[in-house]
């Protein structure tokens, strides 16, 4: 069966299966967090995108051996089961270095924009959006054999770009970041892998953008 990406709590996971790397997507926790865990298929690493929520079922997911957990941004439903993940695994941490200080686990590799972060011969970079929250990232996956898979945290959905509280600088930021970093330099077909809720694509996304600057949110 084919990658949909339509999970549930207390569903099973979907898992994608790329040339270089496996990638399983799980939803945890009363916000219906969206966890990712990416394996290289020539090292077997692995490494997980926010620890949400619901550790027992995150560590069923991993299995033995878990690298490094990345926190997206510094907001509690995000993190709140990276310390009992840590802790089984021995994880190192990694998060964006402007939300380190939000999120209680010590950070053992704060990212900047554009750093690379690697699951075993596999090679992430990190893009620093401004706006959800200060230090905010996305990873961005360059697939060599086929198109870049994005993994926006809450900062791209479906119809829009994540929660600014009504600060207009705040979503001026985010935005302008959103399309600059990914929009402007990635293709239509790169599938983004949001924090919450299903997938969507560059592509399906891009004519919207002059219509959420003009609404605001």
């Amino acid at each position: 069966m084919s990658y949909h990406g339509d999970v549930h709590v207390g569903g099973r996971p979907d898992v994608r299966e790329l040339a270089h790397l496996i990638i399983t997507k799980v939803a945890v926790g009363p916000m219906n967090n969206n966890a990712y865990l990416l394996r290289c298929r020539a090292t077997d690493e692995q490494l997980l995108i926010d620890a949400a929520a619901d550790a027992p079922v995150l560590l069923e997911t991993v299995g033995e051996r878990l690298a490094t957990v990345v926190t997206t941004h510094r907001h509690p439903d995000h993190w709140g089961a990276l310390a009992e993940v840590v802790a089984a695994t021995g994880a190192r941490t990694a998060a964006g270095r402007f939300d380190a200080e939000g999120i209680p686990v010590p950070t053992d590799l704060p990212l900047a924009d554009g750093d690379t972060l690697r699951v075993g011969e596999v090679g992430l970079t990190a893009r620093h959006l401004v706006g959800h929250t200060p230090g905010s990232i996305a990873l961005v996956y360059d697939d060599p054999e086929g198109h870049p898979h994005v993994f926006t945290g809450d900062c791209l959905f479906p119809g829009g770009v994540g929660n600014t509280w009504k600060d207009p600088a705040a979503f001026a930021s985010l935005l302008d970041d959103v399309t600059t970093k990914l929009f402007d330099v990635l293709p239509d077909e790169s599938w983004v892998y949001p924090g919450h809720g299903k997938d969507t694509t560059l592509g399906a996304e891009r004519p919207h953008l002059a219509e959420w600057r003009e609404r605001g949110w």
